[in-house]
């Protein structure tokens, strides 16, 4: 067992640029680099393409990715591991075998499947969002259980250069090689804990380093454009100390870090995952050097005995459209023109959104006076059942131009197939995960 480990994160959503990741691989001295890049969202779209064509539903800059990658782990003996493998892990592994053989490296690569769990369901279970049934929501076309740290450990006991899964819970990408290097019992869940708060630091990538941090004049971060990603150190007790490349953008201080450690947590004291329900009340944060924060005090109580599964459904079409107005009074013929389409569109649309896009459309309020804009933007959208009835959204903006009111150009319109999402439990006994491994 070794004493000290060093986890780079290379991304931390499907779309994150490419560079970080090569620049953790050459110069981060890593043990491990993790590529997070599975979401709510970005797994129904890999379901979809999916759906589409079975030999899709993987991340879809894996080549990318991979293409630069797998030189650099080579070259410096990191293991990768990763959730791009979405809806479909297996193709995804056999896709970096294919490349591996281009580049003439010898790769052995770990796909981790069982978290597709459709079959399992009957739709009869409760949406944990309506209360309702899931089958009320739509047709259901896909199921994903969040898998543990105990889905990749086998993996891990291989000799895999690669770890590829499906859905996988954020946190357990990073809690899992912390296990497997220091030998520590998933039961011990003060361990587990503080591996979750680890995790849960570094699964967002540059966030930790000043991304979703920075407000100009008020929270400044040096040398923005080239945003380095972190990595962390991590002692067999668990002390953890994280850091960036030298020479890389970003700061990490205690601010950047605070505000990730309460990212997307509704309760400190228990955060749910599928390894431990986490306690990060008693976190404390020291900064021990420029761009060194040290983080010990993760805790935690039993797992629980259910497994949150990310539920998508066909949820039809989504018709938009856009033009812009500027000008003077361009908000007051946006306005019109906003009214003038929901009057025409109301009998055929149950739900129409109109946005003014620079008045008040994030949050659909105001917050005290605002000088009247220079220019606005008309944004319409509607649900469909079907593209054709999605399509008359657009046509009726597009159709302004000449319809008025004064002044509008610019219009676009776009159909989308939508896939919603919601979400349930299923007891973990009846999720098993299973390992596949390729070589090239």
């Amino acid at each position: 067992m070794k004493h000290k480990i060093r986890i780079g994160c290379g991304a931390g959503f499907s779309g994150d640029r490419l560079e970080p990741a090569l620049i953790l691989a050459e110069r981060g001295e890593l043990d491990y680099l993790v590529l997070e890049c599975l979401a709510e969202r970005t797994i129904a779209l890999a379901q979809k393409r999916k759906l589409q064509d079975t030999t899709k539903g993987y991340d879809p800059l894996l080549e990318r990715r991979i293409y630069g990658l797998l030189p650099l782990i080579k070259k410096n003996n990191i293991r990768l591991i990763t959730n791009m493998g979405a809806a479909n892990p297996i193709t995804a592994a056999e896709t970096i075998c294919q490349i591996a053989r281009q580049l003439h490296l010898d790769i052995i690569v770990a796909a981790v499947t069982g978290d597709d769990v459709l079959p399992l369901l009957s739709g009869n279970e409760n949406s944990i969002e309506t209360g309702e049934p899931l089958h009320t929501s739509g047709k259901l076309i896909s199921a994903n259980a969040y898998l543990g740290a105990d889905a990749l450990l086998p993996a891990l006991a291989t000799d895999a250069h690669i770890i590829i899964t499906g859905r996988v819970a954020d946190p357990s990408l990073f809690v899992a090689p912390l296990v497997h290097s220091f030998g520590w019992s998933l039961d011990d869940t003060e361990r587990i804990g503080q591996a979750t708060v680890i995790g849960h630091l570094m699964e967002c990538a540059g966030q930790l380093t000043g991304g979703y941090f920075a407000d100009p004049g008020k929270k400044d971060i040096p040398d923005f454009a080239n945003l380095g990603h972190p990595f962390v150190d991590v002692w067999e007790d668990g002390t953890a100390i994280f850091s960036k490349v030298p020479g890389t953008g970003g700061t990490i201080t205690l601010a950047t870090v605070k505000e990730q450690l309460l990212y997307e947590v509704m309760d400190p004291s228990q955060y749910f995952t599928p390894d431990v329900v986490a306690d990060f009340t008693g976190v404390y944060l020291t900064q021990t050097s420029t761009n060194q924060i040290q983080v010990v005090g993760g805790k935690g109580q039993q797992k629980p005995e259910t497994l949150k599964v990310s539920v998508g459904y066909a949820a039809g079409f989504i018709g938009e459209g856009e033009i812009s107005y500027a000008g003077s009074n361009a908000l007051q013929r946006a306005q019109l023109a906003g009214e003038t389409i929901r009057q025409r569109l109301s009998s055929s649309f149950s739900d129409i959104r109109i946005d003014y896009i620079g008045s008040t459309s994030v949050h659909r309020t105001s917050f005290g006076h605002h000088p009247e804009p220079y220019e606005i933007r008309l944004r319409v959208a509607a649900k469909a059942s079907t593209s054709t009835q999605a399509a008359l959204v657009g046509e009726e903006v597009e159709a302004l131009y000449t319809n008025g009111p004064a002044g509008g150009g610019g219009a676009r319109k776009y159909i989308h197939e939508v896939v919603g999402i919601v979400s349930t439990l299923i007891p973990r006994t009846q999720v098993q995960s299973t390992i596949s491994l390729y070589q090239a």
